[in-house]
């Protein structure tokens, strides 16, 4: 039996989030005395760098590193998000929350919501969000991290961070360097295939230095400079579903103390962001080209900030979508060389942690390792597949009547993946459904709730006991809700306490 080479040196090409967040996880876990890592990075290619929102798993990441929570927070401008806000999506006027977390405790093995829903059927007029102790905390400007204790209403919060993407690039590449991680500044000329098996062979640099490597990992955003030009992995278009295709994005100056939570206002072609920071507010317009001009989204995002303006205005361009195959030969895509998804649900970090994590569960064992790749590949397709499905729920569960876009959105067909979840919980409130990884039953309910999708019934084991009684525990907890959101300190004052000088809290 032939027993090809095991990988010693993975190079990694482009910087950026996506380099550095490669860089310091694979620094941490893959055998050091092994295996080297090369990182090369332009000083001629910007970064996009405008993904400051992230979601509860980003703390996985952040611990698989070596993170310090306190050290971090100092050194990106970050603050706590315990959810998004989304203002005006089912019509002018109207708000609601995906907040982290869960609403309560599930009761006799039955998710909390479903008793819920029975109690709404009988005349009770209290909302889930008053369940929620994570949206309440976020109303009212304040922050708490989730107990150990199950007994606990903290058990049911989870959070996330927003922060300044490119300090979060450069605090990795402090823990990445100090681990070996070898940077070489310079950019690729030219990628130059293996004649005999199609793998990447090296790199040509512009200076004409020569970088040999076992593995490449493609961090070169929308050019995919390895895994689209050079290998020619073909791109799955999902612009039907998903048609914004345009960006702006820009700085504005801090007017009051950041809000724990993310802020999404849907505009007549698409929708704009608000992510507040220690140091700045981030703020950006996701828009269709075919609906409103650079120009006009550009008057639209700044007549809409909350402070003044730190830089001009600038502009994306992009296809929603994903490469069929983002692992393929002797190379891993990563970030925005292997797919986009707006970042309606702050999605775009937690793309490139999902990569990584999976790339090294199902490491190489080769150069070109297809069976490795292939499963790596299915997991990551589930996952994209996912989450484009709760993205176009936004989008489609709209009552905004009179708006082009809107009315297109509501309109559409969807992916039956999606009309089978709607069905689903239009009939029986169900929702938990297949291949749920990323977004699970509390994400989903409170989007189809939010986005006023009302179901019919509910599951029928909450049929169960005295109606009276479940009422009054329902009662009794909604209460318990209010006071430990009372009881929680705000927002700032949390985090001051966090970041002060010296202060550590273990790893994230």
């Amino acid at each position: 039996m032939i027993v090809a080479a095991p990988i010693r040196h993975i190079v990694i090409v482009g910087g950026g989030t996506a380099g550095w967040m490669a860089a310091a996880l694979l620094s941490n876990v893959l055998p050091p005395d092994r295996l080297r890592l090369t990182l090369v990075e332009s000083p001629d290619i910007g970064t996009v760098g405008v993904g400051e929102a992230t979601i509860p798993p980003i703390q996985f990441f952040n611990r698989a590193v070596g993170i310090d929570e306190a050290e971090f927070m100092r050194a990106t401008e970050g603050t706590f998000k315990l959810g998004i806000a989304f203002q005006d999506w089912v019509r002018p006027g109207h708000r609601y929350m995906h907040p982290f977390g869960q609403p309560g405790q599930a009761i006799k093995g039955v998710s909390f919501h479903a008793w819920w829903l029975r109690l709404r059927a009988a005349g009770y007029t209290v909302p889930l969000s008053d369940f929620w102790l994570a949206e309440k905390l976020a109303d009212e400007g304040r922050f708490d991290t989730p107990s150990s204790d199950a007994r606990s209403p903290k058990s049911t919060l989870a959070y996330a961070y927003h922060f300044d993407a490119g300090l979060y690039a450069a605090y990795l590449r402090t823990i990445a360097e100090p681990r070996g991680v070898m940077r070489v500044e310079a950019t690729v000329a030219e990628v130059v295939l293996d004649p005999n098996d199609g793998t990447v062979s090296h790199l040509i640099l512009t200076d004409g230095r020569r970088i040999d490597g076992d593995y490449f990992i493609d961090c070169t955003g929308f050019r995919a400079l390895l895994i689209g030009q050079a290998l020619g992995r073909p791109y799955e278009d999902w612009s039907h579903w998903l048609p914004a295709n345009r960006a702006v994005a820009v700085p504005s100056a801090r007017t009051r103390d950041p809000v724990p939570f993310t802020t999404a206002t849907a505009r007549s072609a698409g929708w704009q962001w608000r992510i507040n920071l220690r140091h700045r507010t981030g703020n950006g317009y996701v828009y269709v080209a075919d609906h409103i001009d650079d120009d006009q989204a550009a008057a639209t995002l700044l007549a809409n900030l909350d402070g003044q303006a730190l830089s001009d205005p600038r502009f994306l361009r992009f296809t929603t979508g994903r490469r069929t195959q983002s692992r393929y030969k002797n190379v891993l895509a990563v970030g925005l060389s292997s797919g986009f998804l707006e970042p309606l649900e702050s999605t775009s970090i937690h793309f490139i942690q999902h990569a990584l994590i999976k790339f090294a569960a199902t490491f190489p064992l080769s150069k070109d390792d297809p069976l490795s790749a292939n499963l790596y590949n299915r997991m990551i397709g589930e996952e994209l597949e996912q989450v484009r499905d709760f993205l176009i729920l936004h989008y489609h569960a709209n009552q905004r009547v009179g708006d082009p876009f809107w009315d297109r959105m509501r309109h559409m067909d969807v992916p039956d993946s999606l009309a089978e979840k709607m069905a689903l919980f239009r009939a029986r409130g169900c929702a938990i459904f297949p291949s749920q990884t990323l977004f699970q039953e509390p994400n989903w309910l409170a989007v189809l709730l939010g986005q006023e999708v009302e179901p019919d019934s509910y599951d029928p084991l909450a049929d169960a006991g005295d109606l009276s009684d479940i009422r009054q525990g329902f009662d009794a907890t909604r209460q318990i809700i209010a006071q430990t959101a009372r009881a929680a300190p705000l927002h700032m004052d949390y985090l001051s306490r966090l970041i002060a000088p010296g202060n550590r809290r273990g790893a994230a």
